[in-house]
C-alpha cells in the first residue's frame, strides 16, 4: 500500500501525460482521474443514475452508457449545469481515486487530476502529500494545443482560459516542472523528482 501520494496536475497540453507516463516507466504506480471519470459513470453505478435523474433520460446514448459529447455541448454553455455536474460525480470520482491509490504497490503513487485546481485544489483531496504541478509559457501551451488538436488560436486561447489560471495552480503547488523544453528534459525533472519522492516516502 503507498502511503505518500502525489498529484500531477497542469493545464491542458502542458506535458501532465509525458509527466506521469515517466513516473510509470521507473515502476511508479499512477492512478489516473480520467479513468475514474469513466468507472463512475459506468450503467449501473449510482452516479449514473443521479446524472440521469437531473439531466433526464438524453444524457444517456443508445449504448446505455453516458452521452459524453452530448453532456460536454449542455455544460459548456451553461455554468449552471456544469456546476450541477461537477457536484454529482467529484465526490465519487475522489472516492474511486483514494481507493485506488490507496491499494497501490510500493513507496509512494503518482495520481493524475488534470482538474484539481477546478476541483477544489488541496482541501478537496486532504489526503494528498504533494501536489507536482507541470507548468508551460502560455505561447508554448497554445502552440502545442493548436498543433495537438487541430484547433486555431482563438479556440485554443478559449480552452486555456476556460481552466484554473496559471496563478491558481502554482499557488497549491508543491513542486513544479516547467515543461518548455525536450521530452527528455521532462523526463529528466521526474528523475530528480522521483528520488526526492523515494526519500520523502521512505
Amino acid at each position: 500500500m503507498a502511503g505518500f501520494l502525489v498529484a500531477v496536475t497542469g493545464g491542458v497540453a502542458s506535458g501532465k501525460s509525458a509527466a506521469t507516463h515517466a513516473f510509470e516507466s521507473l515502476g511508479v504506480p499512477v492512478v489516473d482521474a480520467d479513468i475514474a471519470a469513466r468507472a463512475v459513470v459506468e450503467p449501473g453505478q449510482p452516479a449514473l443514475a443521479a446524472v440521469v435523474r437531473r439531466f433526464g433520460p438524453d444524457a444517456i446514448g443508445n449504448d446505455g452508457r453516458l452521452d459524453r459529447a452530448a453532456m460536454r455541448r449542455r455544460v459548456f454553455a451553461d455554468p449552471a449545469a456544469r456546476a450541477d455536474l461537477e457536484a454529482l460525480l467529484h465526490p465519487p470520482i475522489r472516492a474511486w481515486l483514494h481507493e485506488a491509490c490507496a491499494a497501490a504497490p510500493g513507496p509512494y503513487a503518482v495520481v493524475a487530476i488534470p482538474l484539481l485546481a477546478e476541483g477544489g485544489g488541496r482541501a478537496a483531496y486532504p489526503w494528498l502529500q504533494r501536489i507536482l504541478v507541470v507548468n508551460v509559457p502560455e505561447a508554448v501551451q497554445l502552440a502545442r494545443l493548436q498543433a495537438r488538436d487541430g484547433v486555431d488560436a482563438a479556440l485554443a486561447a478559449g480552452m486555456v482560459a476556460a481552466q484554473a489560471t496559471r496563478a491558481q495552480r502554482l499557488a497549491m503547488a508543491d513542486d513544479v516542472v516547467v515543461n518548455d523544453g525536450s521530452l527528455a528534459d521532462l523526463e529528466a525533472a521526474v528523475r530528480r523528482l522521483h528520488a526526492r519522492y523515494l526519500g520523502l516516502a521512505g
